[in-house]
């Protein structure tokens, strides 16, 4: 027997025997149901909203009769998934807009977000959804690494700048998609941008660690103001997210087969976000994070005071808030 066909072997094997125990997990995942017209009034930011679970919130928000915005960097993208939004939703739908944000150029978190304060009367949650995974080593505009500019910084800043208008527009809530690979990170206070040493997974799992981070110290600040920030982590779902890993020709197929299978859909995926905008059991909670629309526990790091005060600090420096 040859090698290739060994290798094959214990490589799918190993597929299968990952993929049943995430579907005995999963077997139990309902999809939510809420009023129709459940958002109606309220206006809805989803960074990412062209494609995979941001697509998927999208499109059930807009079935709930909210004013979605769909911000997002490929506009080309955004229109044709907004039109196959707008297909679906059915005839008592809501609104949807779309926007241009590109996340790895702090000068067009600025513009958007002038161009929402300037428009937008209100914005009843914002959902930072968009996301890279395991890029090859790239920096933003303005030099950051990839993955940590985009997954943290961008939406650093984006949360920041609309912060005013969410406290206008109270009770409104702050989502933050992280994931469960945030447990493989750290905080590498001495090299952020991972100039000495760019290892792609661990600078997924930094980053997706710094969005918990985040959380904990922006729910600990807005603390009375009526606006309420959580995180979620999605699990594994069927997106384009990975599509910068490798995945070795001989199982290629196997793969495919086995998440389309056994993965969650990006409708799967959308639930527990969906969860955090709608569900009046969430009213008031803030700094908690939640996986199948249940709360998580997290580790100690994920929730570490004086790591969450650090990063916030330097975050504000890196994206020009703070000199």
């Amino acid at each position: 027997m040859s090698a290739s066909v060994v290798l094959a072997a214990v490589l799918g094997g190993g597929v299968i025997f990952i993929a049943r125990r995430i579907f005995l997990r999963r077997k139990t995942l309902k999809l939510l149901t809420y009023p129709v017209g459940a958002m109606r009034g309220k206006t809805v930011i989803v960074t990412g909203a062209n494609c995979g679970i941001g697509k998927a919130t999208a499109a059930e928000l807009l079935k709930l009769q909210a004013r979605v915005i769909m911000a997002c960097r490929d506009r080309q993208g955004a229109e044709e998934a907004a039109q196959d939004i707008k297909n679906q939703a059915g005839p008592d739908q809501g609104e949807i807009v779309v926007k241009h944000l590109d996340l790895a150029s702090l000068q067009s978190v600025h513009s958007f977000c002038e161009e929402v304060i300037r428009d937008e009367p209100r914005i009843d949650v914002l959902i930072n959804n968009a996301g890279l995974y395991q890029c090859p080593y790239s920096k933003t505009e303005e030099g950051f690494e990839m993955q940590l500019g985009v997954n943290h910084l961008g939406h650093f800043l984006l949360t920041h700048l609309l912060l005013d208008l969410l406290k206008r527009s109270a009770p409104s809530r702050i989502v933050v998609v992280s994931s469960k690979l945030y447990k493989y990170g750290n905080i590498n206070f001495e090299d952020l941008n991972s100039e000495q040493n760019y290892n792609k997974s661990f600078c997924y799992s930094q980053s997706k660690l710094a969005n918990l981070l985040f959380t904990h110290e922006l729910a600990r600040r807005l603390d009375g103001t009526g606006v309420t920030v959580n995180a979620l982590t999605p699990g594994i779902v069927r997106t384009r997210l990975g599509r910068h890993v490798h995945i070795p020709l001989l199982i290629k197929p196997l793969f495919l087969l086995v998440s389309w299978l056994f993965f969650k859909s990006p409708l799967e995926g959308a639930q527990t976000p969906l969860y955090l905008a709608c569900s009046p059991e969430i009213e008031g909670v803030s700094g908690k994070c939640f996986a199948n629309c249940e709360e998580e526990q997290l580790l100690s790091k994920a929730t570490d005071d004086h790591a969450a005060k650090l990063l916030w600090d330097k975050s504000e420096r890196m994206v020009a808030l703070k000199k």
